[in-house]
């Protein structure tokens, strides 16, 4: 199963699946051709990118990230600060130090095409929107080496025919394991746990397969310690956000506004305007857009589950963390591990990625993550917590992925602030509501599969259709 840090992963904007898989694949190449002993005989790589990554990769920096990746660079491990320099010693010198150690020559227009009229890697077998194909050759121009990826979302890659799931070195058998909602509730009851306690074994359990002597206490505080170093890099965006103006790359000329909505909160908190019950619900806003204008600005962030759909789960957790009497660092452990037991749920049986499914299945799947996680942290029960990701999916199902120029932008960073907001409201609701509800989580997860499934491939993540087409057109 997916673990929770799969789904929370720090890495650069501006997309999970146009520029951190994308590098993740080209540098998973790139030490390939090291390892088996071909970097000596390479004399040119080429990289050809299909579907939505070919029709919006330009916006979303594949085309950097395919730089970046071949040079031995690493989403996680890149300082955003050195990209700039970076891509540009590269195209400058027009060549690329494959994995960091050999330098090859590198033609742009003719090693990194984007075949916009195809949606697939000719001759893939399996198919996925987010293709792309390296190929290495020698001095003779043969073949030496060749690799078909697909991102998948949330920076997962896998390889052309692999199954849809997270590569491991280790296979661990999890002491709670479930596949469905119905399970993972089952498996809390049946044990006596809650849904966070079930995932903070499973955790724990992935820990000790590497290292089996260690206690149990220890694994724990080393979950928590992942989980708080999450945390720590959610706050740090969030407040770089809040302090950086200016207008974002890519020529939409979209201006920043989280930090003069920041300026605002604080001048009327100052003032002792903060009567208003509803100015929680405005730092949300601010909280969500000022990680999604950092993330659209390339800048350092948590993939919750994706990148443009990053704002959400911080948003709420910050709401949790300052607007919540009460709010401990116990609160905030049970609201990354709820919300991660669901994100498992939407990455197993459905899909976080925008060019499959559509927005509903990224700033849906995160809505949907952090109103578990708040019902969580606020002290609601299974039950709870599962109607609350329930209602934060019902009420995005059909959302469509339509970025303007290709642009994680518009209308992506208003639609986290949205996101989070129904996420905050969804927890209320299923914490207020004693019955029991009639649609179940794993109704939505399927339903909201299907619809992504139904919609026109104009309207995933390819700026072929709706605001993307109308907008220019005005």
């Amino acid at each position: 199963m997916t673990s929770l840090f799969d789904l929370y992963k720090i890495g650069v904007g501006p997309s999970s699946s146009h520029t951190m898989g994308p590098m993740r694949a080209a540098c998973h190449f790139a030490q390939e051709l090291d390892r088996n002993g071909l970097l000596d005989r390479a004399a040119r790589i080429q990289t050809d990118l299909y579907g939505s990554l070919a029709l919006t990769g330009m916006g979303h920096a594949t085309d950097r990230a395919i730089l970046l990746g071949l040079a031995g660079n690493e989403p996680a491990a890149i300082d955003p600060a050195a990209i700039e320099f970076a891509v540009a010693t590269i195209r400058s010198s027009r060549r690329i130090d494959v994995a960091g150690k050999r330098p090859i020559a590198f033609d742009e227009p003719s090693d990194l095409l984007f075949h916009r009229d195809q949606m697939f890697p000719p001759g893939a077998q399996t198919k996925h929107p987010n293709g792309l194909r390296f190929a290495a050759f020698s001095t003779e121009d043969a073949i030496i080496a060749q690799r078909i990826f697909f991102s998948i979302g949330g920076g997962f890659i896998v390889e052309d025919g692999e199954a849809d799931q997270p590569s491991r070195e280790l296979q661990v058998r999890l002491p709670f394991p479930f596949q469905s909602a119905a399970e993972l509730l089952e498996a809390a009851r049946a044990h006596s746990l809650s849904i966070d306690r079930v995932m903070l074994a499973n955790e724990c359990e992935r820990l000790r397969a590497m290292e089996p002597n260690v206690s149990q206490e220890s694994l724990e505080r080393r979950v928590q310690a992942g989980i708080e170093q999450i945390w720590q890099a959610m706050q740090e965006c969030a407040e770089r956000g809040m302090a950086a103006e200016g207008i974002l790359p890519g020529g939409l000329q979209v201006r920043r506004r989280a930090r003069r909505l920041a300026e605002r909160l604080r001048a009327r908190d100052t003032s002792g305007q903060h009567a208003d019950p509803l100015a929680p619900l405005d730092w949300v806003t601010v909280y969500a857009m000022a990680v999604n204008e950092e993330n659209a600005a390339g800048g350092r962030v948590v993939t919750a589950p994706t990148n443009g759909a990053a704002g959400v789960v911080p948003a709420v957790g910050l709401y949790y963390q300052r607007f919540v009497a009460g709010a401990n660092g116990e609160g905030m452990a049970r609201f990354f591990l709820a919300s991660a037991a669901i994100g498992v749920l939407y990455k197993e049986n459905a899909s976080i990625s925008g060019a499959e499914v559509g927005c509903q299945g990224e700033v849906g799947v995160a809505c949907s993550m952090a109103a578990a996680g708040l019902t969580a942290a606020l002290g609601g029960n299974d039950g709870q917590i599962e109607h609350a990701a329930e209602i934060a999916m019902e009420h995005n199902l059909g959302m469509t992925c339509d970025p303007i120029g290709g642009l994680v932008q518009i209308p992506c960073i208003e639609r986290n602030a949205m996101g989070a907001a129904k996420a905050v409201q969804a927890a209320r609701l299923a914490m207020n509501e004693p019955e029991a509800h009639k649609v179940s989580l794993d109704q939505v997860i399927r339903t909201m599969y299907l619809t992504g499934l139904d919609m026109q491939s104009r309207y995933k993540e390819t700026s072929l259709a709706g605001l993307a087409l109308n907008v220019i057109e005005c």
